[in-house]
């Protein structure tokens, strides 16, 4: 793809994302609660969030609701996710790391 083709995809891309923001139908109160929420309740929200939408009996505007409701809670639960398996994996590699020395001499000379 060329420089041109990227520069165009990327605004088409930034753009995209500007209308979608704009078109949210949660507030900045929301989103923030979302965002402070820990991972098993944002979980259990989210559940409740598939429930109503396999339901059905919704308006499209009630439906939307809830799928961005869901998409908002599904990020979040990722999030808190990634950010525990960055912990473990740091905490596996320094173990990892340490494991080679551990009982030896030069260990206990430290």
């Amino acid at each position: 793809m060329s420089e041109k083709a990227t520069k165009k995809a990327e605004e088409v891309a930034a753009e995209n994302n500007e209308s979608a923001e704009f078109a949210s139908t949660l507030t900045k109160e929301e989103r923030a609660a979302i965002e402070a929420m820990p991972y098993e309740e944002a979980r259990e929200k989210l559940v409740q969030a598939v429930q109503a939408l396999e339901a059905g009996g919704l308006t499209l505007d009630q439906s939307m609701r809830q799928w961005e409701i869901g998409e908002a809670l599904a990020k979040r639960a990722q999030g808190l996710l990634a950010t525990v398996r960055a912990k473990l994996d740091a905490a596996q590699a320094e173990q990892s790391a340490t494991a080679a020395t551990a009982g030896t001499q030069s260990n206990l000379e430290d």
